[in-house]
């Protein structure tokens, strides 16, 4: 049978166009002033249908926890930014903001996140090497009554960078927050210039195995990074590719520098965080919230450290001052801006995408919906505004988000109340922190690393799973961990991409058998009790049909059917034309010795087993002219074997390539006998042939 298919009216795209421009006038009327304001600020939407009393002790709960957690978090990830605490304080505090009032999502917890923390510290180690400062971060900390000028002016050596743009006198903590107030301000305008023109689609390039094996990496560096305080010695900071080696490289060079202060302390800090984090894991399900595990630690040890003097007795490297107040805002320099702009677009695809996975995440969990568009406008302004205010890159953090739902939390409300935790440390708190030791934070910052390096252990069950998942995980960590994070992300895509264009090129094929007593065919390799159709091969071929796989389809073709029909029709003429000689000689007897009648049988080496070829296209989604025009080579050359070829399962996209590739004549009147909807269908046809 023939369907018939439906006639589609042609879709006239300019007047589409213009039908969508003129609905979106350039009139400004109240209406759809109102419309474009609560769209951009989501906030004006639900903060007026707030359910106070259902909602507030949640999300106040909610808030106290994921604040107390953002201050010790806020420090210790400085570390990773080559910045001063302050600043990551500066961030944690403006993201909430800015998030509450843009984002779409009721649970995810926006702000200082370690990925990109460690992106941002590696572009302002990078600038700040390629400016002549000393990346050794570990010199006598200021002693300061905490004030904003004394922490700005003391303890630096200044510099006339009028070489890279900043014409005054400026000391290594100004350039290197100068230089992440750029990264970070265009790593915004990326993503808002991604929202303005509907990109979204590039994080669908991100696969799973390449997230997860770019964390895993990164983590891996982080770590590293972290060793030096961890056991408290004075190696630089390694930059570039191979950063990983080359650290590891230092760190046992120099082990012998180990301060036995910092190697106690850091070992009591792990196993006491450790230990809470396994508790609260295992009996999260009788806490109402987690313990301010991380908080505590601070607290005690930066008791320990002050009234100890380890600093001045045992040399324990230690934060310093850290001033209260907000510095005034300053314009981030545009110089600066063109040094780091290729830097900040994996920054900003990075920070975008952790951002909208998480956000659907949880849209899904709790049943609402969020806007990716919107949330890529949030996390944008989430960067822009703050560059103003001294803040560095944010994104949405997983680990913080889960104890955000884990207490209660119902709405963005929770994130205003962690902004004022944080700006009450701000305001008041910090120089309390003076004493603190570096190693305790390097602590906290290698625990939370946890969850990604437990990703080593699902490695047997993801290679169970799919096999080419796991080599693209492996690929991604490996190059993220030993050359750099961002070479890693590329990496990882780039070969995940190559691996599927790989598994186009070599797919599946196979040969079909009957199941008995049905109309359905299966790979005769794979399953049992085929019955096989007489004179009837059927073939699959599991992937489209493009120019990168021509060679591979034919070549497979011919190997399962086993009959090249160029082969055979070569050889049928080269005895033919010996046959012609012979006769014309007046011999009748052929080269090969016999008679004319035995000719025949010389003529093929084999007797052919088939007289129709039928091709299931079912797992062909598209074609290109080259696959057009294999599909016509082959039935050219089978009708010269006297071998009819049908197509069986194609899809309406894969017809009409046909269609217009003139595979069914300039009529299309053999069609009906050339393409059918099944390949039973076709294997009727095939039989009832002479």
């Amino acid at each position: 049978f023939f369907m018939e298919r439906k006639t589609h009216v042609k879709v006239n795209r300019k007047e589409v166009m213009l039908a969508k421009l003129r609905k979106k006038s350039c009139s400004c009327t109240p209406q759809k002033l109102k419309n474009f304001l609560m769209d951009f600020f989501p906030v004006l939407r639900w903060l007026p249908k707030y359910r106070c009393k259902e909602y507030i002790w949640g999300d106040v709960m909610s808030g106290l926890v994921i604040g107390i957690i953002l201050v010790p978090q806020a420090i210790a990830y400085s570390l990773l930014a080559g910045l001063k605490p302050i600043y990551s304080l500066y961030t944690s505090f403006f993201a909430n903001i800015i998030y509450f009032l843009m984002g779409t999502s009721r649970h995810v917890s926006v702000g200082i996140f370690s990925l990109i923390s460690l992106m941002v510290g590696q572009v302002v180690d990078r600038e700040l090497l390629l400016a002549g400062f000393d990346l050794n971060d570990d010199a006598p900390p200021a002693s300061g009554d905490g004030s904003l000028q004394n922490d700005n002016l003391s303890n630096t050596t200044a510099f006339n960078l009028t070489v890279v743009g900043i014409n005054a006198e400026c000391g290594k903590e100004c350039y290197a927050i100068g230089i992440a107030t750029a990264l970070t301000f265009m790593a915004g305008v990326y993503q808002v210039l991604m929202g303005i023109f509907r990109l979204g689609f590039v994080s669908i390039y991100l696969s799973e195995s390449v997230l997860d094996g770019f964390a895993t990496g990164a983590s891996l560096t982080i770590l590293t990074a972290q060793v030096k305080y961890l056991i408290g010695i004075k190696i630089p900071r390694s930059q570039g590719h191979g950063m990983l080696v080359i650290t590891w490289i230092n760190i046992f060079r120099n082990i012998s520098q180990a301060n036995l202060c910092d190697v106690i302390t850091s070992a009591i800090c792990i196993v006491v965080l450790v230990t809470a984090k396994e508790l609260g894991d295992r009996y999260k399900h009788k806490l109402k919230f987690p313990l301010p595990t991380e908080l505590v630690v601070i607290v005690v040890a930066t008791l320990v450290s002050h009234y100890g003097k380890l600093n001045e007795v045992y040399a324990s490297s230690v934060s310093g001052a850290i001033p209260t107040g907000f510095i005034p805002p300053k314009v981030p320099e545009f110089n600066l801006m063109l040094r780091v702009a290729l830097d900040a677009l994996p920054l900003a695809i990075v920070s975008f995408v952790f951002t909208v996975s998480l956000s659907e995440m949880f849209a899904k969990k709790y049943a609402y919906t969020i806007r990716a568009n919107q949330e890529m406008f949030a996390v944008g302004f989430c960067n822009i505004i703050p560059s103003f205010f001294h803040s560095f890159a944010t994104s949405a953090a997983l680990a913080k988000t889960l104890v955000k739902t884990s207490t209660g939390c119902q709405t963005q409300i929770s994130g205003v109340i962690s902004a004022m935790v944080v700006l009450l440390v701000l305001l008041f708190l910090a120089p309390l922190f003076y004493s603190l030791q570096k190693c305790v934070l390097a602590c906290i910052i290698i625990v939370s690393l946890r969850g990604a390096l437990r990703k080593f252990r699902d490695v047997p069950a993801r290679y169970y799973v799919n096999k080419v998942d796991t080599l693209v995980w492996v690929v991604t960590m490996s190059a993220s961990a030993l050359i750099s994070t961002e070479i890693g992300l590329l990496v990882g895509i780039v070969f995940s991409m190559l691996c599927i264009i790989v598994r186009t090129q070599r797919p599946r094929t196979a040969l079909l058998g009957q199941i008995q007593d049905t109309s359905f065919y299966e790979d005769d390799l794979e399953y049992e009790n085929l019955s096989t159709v007489p004179k009837v091969k059927i073939f699959r071929f599991e992937a489209p049909l493009y120019y990168a796989n021509r060679n591979y389809f034919l070549k497979s073709l011919y190997r399962l059917t086993n009959l090249d029909p160029n082969l055979e029709a070569a050889r049928r003429k080269k005895y033919e034309k010996k046959e012609k000689q012979h006769l014309k000689k007046g011999n009748h007897r052929t080269a090969n010795g016999l008679g004319i009648g035995e000719t025949t049988l010389q003529l093929v080496p084999k007797q052919i087993d088939f007289q129709a070829l039928v091709v299931d296209c079912s797992s062909i989604s598209f074609l290109d002219t080259t696959g057009v025009n294999t599909l016509k080579e082959i039935l050219k050359d089978y009708k010269n074997l006297n071998i009819s070829v049908l197509l069986a399962c194609c899809n309406p996209s894969v017809i009409d390539s046909l269609k217009r590739g003139g595979y069914f004549g300039k009529d299309f009147g053999c069609m009906q006998e050339m393409l059918f909807y099944s390949i039973h269908n076709a294997v009727l046809f095939a039989k009832d042939q002479k």
